[in-house]
């Protein structure tokens, strides 16, 4: 029992390490109301970097499913979950980050408990997204998303900084792109 807590655990504990830093960047740097790709990479805040990531996780998912025109709606709205995703974890994270220093240890677990909850939440919305695009998938296409979507184990440090000997980097960001 409790080598599969352990099991269970770990995925989760990852996704939220990964997902730390955006907090704390987020809280020194205020997003800017200017597009963030317009703005050099030194001035960019974490929140802003990591959704840049986000972008270039679903264009490069995008182009390695070959959507179609047909399949744009479901494509449209799978993105956005992924959008809103990483967001609202950016969000939530922040603002962990800011109330830190004065929670206690109860307080610290359940905030870590409602940062879990919100993961579990946007997996469902995510899931919910993906299943609505891959039941407008051609077979070819739903081949692909199988091959990019198995079982892994968790990259830490997210792409670019998984074991060597790995996939290409647009496959291995395109099949991390779930997790946001």
């Amino acid at each position: 029992m409790k080598h599969f807590i352990r099991k269970a655990a770990i995925p989760a504990a990852l996704s939220l390490v990964l997902l730390a830093g955006t907090a704390m960047a987020q809280s020194t740097a205020p997003a800017s109301a200017t597009s963030s790709s317009a703005a050099p990479a030194a001035k960019k805040s974490h929140m802003q970097r990591r959704m840049d990531e986000v972008e270039q996780q679903i264009g490069d998912l995008h182009d390695e499913l070959g959507i179609t025109d047909a399949e744009s709606t479901q494509w449209d709205a799978y993105a956005q979950v992924m959008r809103d995703n990483a967001k609202r974890t950016g969000e939530a994270l922040r603002d962990r980050h800011k109330s830190m220093e004065t929670m206690n240890a109860d307080e610290s677990m359940k905030s870590y408990a409602q940062l879990s909850q919100l993961n579990a939440d946007n997996m469902q919305k995510l899931s919910s997204a993906f299943s609505a695009l891959y039941a407008v998938l051609s077979p070819q296409q739903k081949q692909t998303a199988d091959d990019l979507f198995k079982n892994r184990p968790p990259r830490a440090g997210g792409p670019g900084h998984g074991p060597k000997g790995g996939k290409p980097a647009s496959a291995s960001s395109s099949a991390s792109a779930p997790s946001t």
